[in-house]
């Protein structure tokens, strides 16, 4: 049990984070990120130590369509998303995994990760200065750059320098470093908080059809989903065992999509597996899924208590803007790494093709219309760098992208 409330402590800054930032709410978070993982652990047979909640790959989408369309709406397209994830696992049981890197190779999936990094840059910086989601300056700009510095230099101390269990929570130590300067600062407000009951069903929301945000939200889905497998190897490099092959990773997909699609139908974000939960494994060496379980079933708990949300809600903006502005830079890094790892050839034409206009459909914004739908910036990226990718030819005497080299 003790072991269990380590892991949810360890992936509670990151799972907050999403539905704060996105007009979520976070007490649904979660009970959808308990949910999400007990579904995970059902359908790959408890064999697997992880934990699943909160995407960051899907904040921008969900922030555009929460202001395009509404929570319901976009709730449809996350749901969505969750049974693309389903449809991948379908693909990779009767067809293996070479299909998928072939549809989705590195040369794409790493510029569209790096772009849903660099397209949230403009709202960590508005966070960081004060400013809210509306434009408004709601803590003056010398006040919140004090707050933001000391949110996001301690989240770099205790990433960079600390070691244990504190480098595993640095969103966390960044945040109440942050939490309690402004208290200090007197701009707290706990009314709130005071006002919220101790027990309090979570605001459960169901999606609403909108074709517009299933066609803007699932070709998000494509660098999570390839993200996935590199999890899935992790935690098994971690405990010396093979997921890959049992329970395998069409189940992996398959419980990730499930459990997405669950979430988000009863007003979650989709889930994802945290490679902040994989640390602590490596950390505790106890590599028992039944702690997953535990951390689950706390999660589901805490998801009642009023008073929790009403807390998060009280967290000055700039506060969160500091440690915004490291994750998602971190979120842009990790794309440029798919890139480095795999060996992209920049100076290939086809790949430079490629890489450049994901980058610039996504950060641009462009979008195709559809009579009343349009397709647009992230999930019109990454159709666009799929088709390119298979229609533009290799280069002679290379090995078509996604497929190592002999």
């Amino acid at each position: 049990m003790c072991l269990g409330v380590q892991v949810l402590f360890v992936a509670f800054g990151a799972l907050v984070i999403v539905p704060l930032l996105t007009g979520l709410d976070p007490n649904v978070a979660l009970f959808t990120a308990g949910i999400g993982t007990l579904i995970f652990q059902l359908i790959t047979r408890m064999k697997v130590p992880i934990f699943l909640a909160s995407s960051f790959a899907f904040i921008p989408a969900i922030m555009y369509g929460v202001a395009t369309w509404g929570i319901p709406s976009t709730l449809c397209g996350l749901a969505a998303a969750g049974l693309f994830y389903v449809l991948l696992s379908f693909v990779i049981r009767f067809s293996g995994v070479g299909l998928v890197n072939r549809l989705f190779p590195p040369v794409v999936v790493g510029p569209v990760i790096c772009a849903i990094g660099l397209s949230l840059a403009p709202a960590a910086v508005n966070m960081a200065l004060g400013i809210d989601g509306s434009g408004v300056q709601v803590v003056p700009v010398e006040t919140a750059l004090l707050l933001s510095g000391v949110s996001l230099l301690t989240t770099l101390v205790v990433f960079t320098f600390l070691k244990g269990w504190l480098r595993l929570i640095p969103i966390l130590c960044g945040i109440a470093a942050g939490y309690a300067l402004a208290a200090a600062l007197g701009i707290v407000d706990y009314s709130g908080i005071l006002a919220a009951a101790w027990f309090a069903v979570p605001a459960f929301t169901l999606p609403e059809w909108n074709l517009e945000a299933i066609l803007f939200i699932v070709p998000v889905a494509i660098a999570p989903a390839i993200e996935h497998f590199g999890d899935v190897l992790a935690i098994g490099s971690v405990t010396g065992k093979n997921y890959l092959e049992d329970p395998g990773v069409h189940r992996t997909m398959l419980g990730d999509g499930v459990a997405t699609f669950v979430a988000s139908f009863i007003g979650g974000p989709p889930n994802t597996t945290y490679s902040e939960v994989t640390g602590a494994v490596a950390l505790t060496r106890q590599f028992n899924p039944l702690i997953m379980t535990a951390a689950a079933v706390f999660a589901i708990c805490f998801a009642f208590i009023g008073k929790i949300g009403a807390a998060l809600h009280s967290i000055p903006i700039p506060v969160m803007g500091g440690v915004m502005i490291l994750l998602f830079g971190l979120i842009a890094s990790l794309g440029i790494n798919q890139l480095v790892q795999n060996k992209i050839d920049l100076t290939l034409q086809k790949n430079a093709v490629i890489a450049s206009i994901v980058l610039i459909t996504a950060i641009g914004g462009l979008f195709i219309p559809f009579g009343d739908f349009k397709l647009a910036g992230i999930g019109l990226a990454a159709i666009i760098g799929v088709v390119l990718n298979l229609v533009i030819p290799d280069p002679e005497g290379q090995a078509p992208q996604g497929v190592a080299a002999e």
